[in-house]
């Protein structure tokens, strides 16, 4: 079975939270609860590393994913399906964003659930053309609303246990 958290567990905490946050099964719904109440750490540090690691991937991920469908879209078979299904997906979205525009990437990764984090956020940003700088300032944006709910969630879950187990 793969576990993450073993595999920062030598770490020095500060890295362990940062990586923790790149890797998408993880994210901050892991990272900030260690951060906090396994490692101590002050809470606006994990708030910053956190923060700062989920945007890493996100950066990448935005500048690489245009290059990556663009050479498949040299494959034969492959790329005239993609074509398709990404023009159509767009065309349909065009529509949408027109209407909801940022809010809905925003909210999208505001909300801390699995498969609504930075990765598919970036995805989506690319499947529905949005610029660049726009796509990584909304995603940061989304970013900061998640860590912050993971936090506040943290917070009052960890003093909520310590005041029913306290002997």
């Amino acid at each position: 079975m793969i576990n993450p958290v073993a595999w920062v567990a030598s770490m020095p905490h500060e890295l362990a939270v940062f990586l923790l946050s790149m890797i998408p099964l993880t994210e901050f719904q892991v990272s900030i609860p260690l951060g906090i109440e396994t490692f101590n750490l002050p809470v606006w540090q994990v708030w910053i590393l956190a923060l700062l690691g989920n945007m890493v991937p996100v950066l990448v991920l935005l500048w690489a994913l245009p290059k990556i469908y663009h050479w498949i879209l040299k494959l034969p078979v492959i790329g005239n399906f993609l074509i398709k299904k990404v023009e159509k997906d767009r065309i349909e979205f065009a529509k949408k964003y027109e209407k909801y525009g940022a809010i809905a990437l925003i909210s999208f990764i505001a909300i801390p659930l699995p498969l609504t984090g930075a990765w598919t956020a970036s995805l989506v940003a690319f499947i529905f053309n949005i610029e660049y700088k726009k796509a990584a300032f909304f995603i940061f944006l989304g970013g900061c609303v998640a860590v912050t709910i993971v936090v506040l969630l943290t917070l009052f879950a960890g003093s909520t246990i310590r005041m029913l187990f306290a002997r």
